[in-house]
């Protein structure tokens, strides 16, 4: 008997050996075409119906965004505009009638207007000022009045106004002589919200009381930091705010008007994103930037106990739209593995309801990869956070090129959520490490103000610590590191193949300031109350800051660039305007640099058209498959107006 037991014993031991020392099959991925990756949907918004049978959506699945609204009962959907030029977004339904608001400007120009639709089809443009910006700004208590801000009045400050429903002709409601900006309203219009900057870092918070003609301020002087509205409850008496004053991270906080009492009502070691409260204050939600992926929590308004509804797996909750019978909760839900999709969550039965599927169905989830939070240490010990993103396919036997993408601002963040470019580049095979260098939003006001004219020094120096991080993985070709970014991450990769020149094979330049010179002197004039602060975190073009803003201008230094660039450009960008690219591109050519030029006619800051962003990204991982993989490659045929 116990010579059989030994002999299972034995015989299991062998047996689980064997398995544990079996190879593990790795998983091979399907590759997937750019065209396939743009089949994928891009939806936001979700505003409930009066009847709260449907949502109103803005998603891209024309081909461009357009206005729909999806059936909560079976997740049906209808498009509403039909747009095949402009992108159209979404803002709310009139209340008590059958009309949407919507939100267009002309070829990413950023003038945006906001435009009434019937169901007819019928559309009016309610700010109709060619040159002014207008943005929703809310609907009033009896939901008899739309609120907007626009700068008619003066290119450089926003007023605000409010429209009659049905009649539709302005009136001002406060006038912005001081150049603040408008961050809220109380429900009877007396106390206007109003914040002052002083640095990227650093505001000051008003409350306008109209009655009196006083400001009132709701900062500290003595506890300097960022400050901005989060509403007023609505019988007046409290206004609820968010700063960092006394912390590093951004807490929630209310002002009680009668009193002048300041009380802290939720913080944690998170920033606070944003907080609002249902239709009768019943639920408060609040949302927690929590390294790099958001945090929902719902709490009863009353109690302050925790609501508690169901987790979605990997699920990155993005925004969220409580319904005015506080009876249904829209969730716009995120993975890394497929774009948002809609959520309704009834607070009633508990049943969350999918609505949407983004993701094309000719992919499959487990091809792509889900994004990991990473950490390492820059040059002065310094440790920097970031998303990674590993192919399936990487092994210390198979060696993958890598990329280095940055992020915008100065002051973005890399986070967990899908981007398709960055899945179309680790589908076929490259390592993406998103940095969030020193001056990144998320990780605390100290770490936010450590680039603070440090620009193309010491965040660069994170970036070259990226790459050296991810040369320390064993599945990663050393020699094949590049850089890629947009908007401020293109000044990155720009001052990357500048000034050190030898660190990356390639760059990828999308729409990136080349000359901050001439980018702080042209900036748009509906910027201005921003003009301050950016300036003290850049520098001042029209002072001494001038000589460091040219030393830090890649285009002033191009003549260092060694190694092969791509340059994406909107033609309609009104940030980064189109000659900066064209002139630094001049510049490479002429010193025999091996450059790809893309330009959009038709798009601004940021590609809205799937059309263009497939002709783009596809170009892009062309040319990195060409001088990045050093792989032959075919050209894509381009049109000459995209050259």
């Amino acid at each position: 008997m116990k010579k059989y037991q030994l002999f299972l014993t034995v015989a299991f031991l062998v047996a689980l050996f064997t398995m544990c020392s079996a190879p593990v099959k790795e998983h091979i991925p399907a590759k997937y075409s750019i065209e396939q990756f743009y089949k994928n949907k891009q939806i936001y918004g979700g505003t409930f119906s009066a009847d709260e049978s449907k949502l109103l959506v803005s998603s891209n699945e024309s081909g461009i965004y357009n206005v729909y609204e999806i059936s909560i009962s079976d997740g049906a959907q209808t498009q509403i505009t039909h747009s095949e030029i402009e992108s159209f977004f979404a803002i709310d339904y009139v209340p008590g009638t059958d009309q949407v608001l919507y939100s267009a400007d002309k070829g990413g120009n950023e003038i945006s207007h906001i435009y009434l639709i019937d169901k007819d089809g019928t559309t009016k443009d309610l700010t109709p000022e060619e040159e002014a910006k207008a943005w929703f700004a809310g609907w009033s208590l009896d939901k008899t009045h739309m609120y907007f801000g626009s700068n008619k009045r003066d290119p450089k400050y926003f007023d605000l106004y409010k429209m009659e429903i049905g009649i539709w002709e302005a009136e001002m409601l406060y006038q912005n002589d001081l150049g603040f900006s408008i961050s809220d309203y109380s429900w009877d219009e007396n106390y206007i919200a109003l914040t002052q900057s002083i640095t990227t870092s650093e505001n000051k918070l008003f409350l306008f009381d109209k009655a009196n003609n006083e400001m009132i301020e709701i900062s500290d002087s003595l506890n300097p930091g960022e400050y901005s509205g989060s509403g007023f409850s609505k019988d007046n008496a409290s206004f609820y705010y968010q700063t960092n004053a006394t912390g590093e991270f951004t807490y929630l906080a209310e002002y009680d008007i009668k009193s002048k009492e300041h009380k802290e009502l939720f913080k944690t070691n998170w920033d606070v994103g944003y907080s609002y409260v249902s239709e009768t204050e019943k639920y408060r939600i609040i949302a927690i930037n929590a390294d790099g992926k958001n945090q929902l929590i719902v709490k009863d308004n009353k109690t302050w106990e925790d609501v508690t509804f169901p987790e979605i797996p990997d699920g990155d909750i993005l925004a969220v739209s409580v319904s005015d019978s506080e009876k249904l909760m829209r969730l716009t839900v995120g993975t890394s593995k497929a774009p948002a999709n809609i959520y309704v969550y009834s607070f009633e039965t508990k049943e969350l309801k999918k609505l949407t599927h983004t993701l094309n169905p000719e992919i499959n989830a487990d091809d792509l990869v889900s994004a990991e939070v990473v950490r390492y240490k820059s040059f002065d010990g310094l440790e920097i956070p970031a998303i990674y993103y590993k192919p399936h396919i990487a092994s210390a036997k198979n060696k993958v090129p890598a990329l280095v993408w940055v992020h915008g601002g100065p002051g973005g963040q890399s986070r967990t959520g899908y981007f398709a470019l960055k899945q179309y580049l680790v589908n076929n095979g490259y390592a993406l490490l998103a940095v969030n260098n020193r001056g990144s939003s998320g990780y605390g006001k100290t770490f936010y103000k450590m680039d603070d004219q440090n620009h193309g020094d010491k965040d660069l120096q994170d970036c070259v610590y990226g790459k050296k991080y991810l040369q320390s993985l064993d599945y990663i070709d050393a020699d094949k590191i590049g850089i890629i970014g947009g908007s401020y991450g293109g000044y990155m990769t720009m001052a990357a193949m500048t000034f050190t020149p030898d660190e990356f094979k390639t760059g990828v330049n999308i729409f990136g300031v080349t000359n901050w010179l001439r980018t702080l002197n042209s900036i748009p004039p509906y910027w201005e109350s921003f003009r301050k602060a950016l300036y003290a975190e850049m520098g001042d073009p029209t002072t001494d800051d001038s000589v460091r803003l040219y030393n830090i201008s890649p285009l002033f230094h191009a003549k260092n660039i060694k190694n092969p660039v791509m340059v994406l450009q909107g033609a309609n960008d009104p940030r980064v305007l189109q000659v900066e690219s064209d002139e630094i591109v001049a510049a490479m050519k002429e010193n025999n640099i091996p450059v790809k030029y893309v330009v959009f006619p038709d798009e601004g800051h940021g590609f809205r058209k799937k059309e263009n962003e497939i002709k783009g990204y596809a170009a892009i991982l062309t040319f990195l498959d060409k001088y990045l993989k050093e792989v032959v490659v075919e050209e894509p045929i381009v049109e000459e107006a995209v050259e």
